[in-house]
């Protein structure tokens, strides 16, 4: 049967493969707190073949209107290290049903706020991938997913890196038919687990949502009569809940 190979984007999807290594790396969103300069990731592996791991990171930067673009992480002034987000290791052996872990550590500049694209890539170990197999174990490893479809799936996760002073100070403004979240702090806050559902029907429910409100960005929702709003509003480690009447 001819071999197909698959990459998926970020996103937790279900995996349907005859073989091959099938990772998990937790949550998508990460945080690192102001006090802090590294943070320990996990990743699993719960196929039945080895997994072969890169970690790739990008910063994201948002421009006015908060469209974010990509772009590599540069070098400090004087290329003694990144300015930036870095994993170490970058590569990572992960044998079935196990576990290895890469700290991601932060060097730069840190006034404001900083976001990271963080993509953990299953390969097919090549010699240019530096990991630390020889010929014949990358050629054995070849052979054992030579037989019907593998999916390779990638995960990419968002990471925070909050500034060292990080101060929050939420805004509500709620009115007649609108409500209204402004973050005013100098770091991101979550609207977590947003709940919209009907006073009469606990089953009337929209999709819960998660939303990530920015430094000097605001969050807003239409308030519609006959329904409830229910979310946490977490601040880095204090979390409140809020309800919200249409």
């Amino acid at each position: 049967m001819k071999r197909l190979w698959v990459l998926l984007g970020a996103g937790l999807l279900p995996l349907l493969a005859e073989a091959g290594p099938a990772i998990n790396v937790g949550v998508v969103y990460d945080y690192l707190d102001g006090d802090k300069s590294t943070y320990l990731k996990r990743v699993f592996n719960g196929g039945d073949s080895t997994a072969f791991v890169k970690i790739n990171i990008h910063e994201i930067i948002y421009d006015a209107d908060g469209r974010p673009t990509e772009l590599p992480v540069k070098s400090l002034a004087d290329s003694s290290a990144r300015d930036g987000l870095m994993a170490s290791p970058a590569r990572l052996i992960v044998p079935v049903n196990g576990m290895q872990g890469t700290r991601l550590l932060f060097m730069g500049e840190r006034e404001r706020e900083r976001y990271f694209r963080v993509r953990f890539v299953p390969v097919v170990p090549e010699k240019e991938d530096e990991f630390a197999v020889s010929v014949e174990e990358r050629d054995a490893y070849k052979q054992t997913l030579s037989a019907g479809v593998n999916v390779l799936a990638g995960y990419g996760t968002i990471f925070f890196v909050r500034p060292k002073d990080a101060r929050f100070n939420t805004q509500i403004d709620e009115r007649p038919g609108q409500y209204a979240l402004r973050n005013d702090g100098n770091t991101v806050v979550v609207v977590d687990d947003l709940k919209d559902c009907a006073v009469s029907d606990e089953n009337d429910c929209q999709p819960v949502t998660k939303t990530h409100v920015l430094p000097g960005r605001t969050f807003r929702f239409e308030k519609q009569a006959g329904r409830q709003y229910r979310f946490k509003l977490v601040e880095g480690a204090a979390q409140k809940n809020v309800e919200v009447k249409g």
